[in-house]
């Protein structure tokens, strides 16, 4: 179980960060709106830049938090935990414009991935 722990906080640190990161001004089919970047898709929410800049600090912070968490497990379940949080902020934005839920799939499975990261642990112990 472990392993598959590791595994997971390694998949979402690394989306997190090719998402933030590398593919910041590049269009996907999961942006906001009309958005073709973050800033965009900030935008369209209808959000103020440092909203952005707060967001993609926390998000960095987490996924670096997880990744630190394969050396320090007690880090895992937080970072994990507030992860999920900005993931179901990510949802309710996608709800709030309107978009198609094909465009909320990537928030979606990242939330149950820090689900998983979070409390597939606890569930084990029993």
């Amino acid at each position: 179980m472990a392993i598959f722990i590791i595994l997971l906080q390694i998949t979402v640190a690394f989306g997190i960060v090719n998402v933030w990161l590398f593919r910041s001004g590049q269009s996907t089919p999961y942006r906001g709106g009309k958005a073709t970047t973050l800033r965009e898709e900030f935008q369209a929410y209808g959000l103020p830049f440092w909203v952005l800049c707060v967001v993609g600090a926390l998000k960095l912070s987490f996924a670096l938090a997880l990744l630190l968490a394969i050396w320090l497990p007690a880090l895992a379940q937080p970072a994990a935990l507030g992860l999920g949080a900005l993931m179901l902020g990510a949802l309710s934005m996608h709800l709030k414009i309107g978009d198609p839920l094909s465009k909320s799939v990537p928030a979606a499975l990242l939330l149950a991935l820090c689900a998983a990261i979070a409390f597939l642990p606890l569930l084990a112990k029993k």
